[in-house]
């Protein structure tokens, strides 16, 4: 019998922030860019903002993500028993990390990448757009870590050490 890729099982990401407005719609959108099908990423945030930040949106929209199904949604859409089962949910913002998360369906592995929020920068456009440049160059990083591991031949705990080992590393 010959190994088909097509049983190569779709990876399903969720990534948390508090007000799913930034870091984790910059998230979102690298992992469904470089993941190329491999991976599948959703957003949301435990106090969502209720808008996407615009110089969030210019960097996605900068790798060919399209926004026009993005939206800043709570992250109950996703911890309802009809809900997607996720692999992986990550957590981008330290006071999301210190939440009490819902439960989620499945079980999935719960990682914290802290990266500092871009969107508390004050001053120009300019100097917003550097500091989101900045940022989702971070983001990227710890994303290509994740869509270069061979995920489908590591168990479980080698998936959580990796997945750790991705979140303390400063780039």
């Amino acid at each position: 019998m010959s190994h088909h890729h097509t049983t190569t099982k779709l990876i399903n990401v969720l990534v948390l922030c508090t007000g799913n407005s930034a870091r984790s719609i910059m998230s979102e959108a690298l992992i469904n860019v470089l993941g190329k099908g491999r991976f599948y990423a959703y957003s949301a945030g435990s106090q969502p903002t209720g808008y996407v930040n615009p110089f969030a949106a210019e960097q996605a929209q900068s790798i060919g993500y399209p926004m026009e199904q993005v939206r800043s949604k709570s992250w109950d859409e996703f911890s309802q028993f009809e809900s997607q089962k996720m692999d992986i949910v990550i957590t981008v913002c330290d006071s999301a990390a210190g939440e009490s998360c819902p439960l989620w369906c499945g079980s999935p592995i719960k990682v914290h990448w802290g990266f500092a929020d871009p969107s508390h920068v004050s001053g120009t456009d300019e100097e917003k757009r550097r500091a989101f440049a900045h940022t989702f160059g971070l983001i990227r990083q710890k994303i290509q870590q994740l869509v270069d591991l061979p995920i489908e031949t590591m168990s479980q705990a080698e998936l959580i050490e990796a997945l750790n080992r991705i979140g303390e590393c400063d780039a």
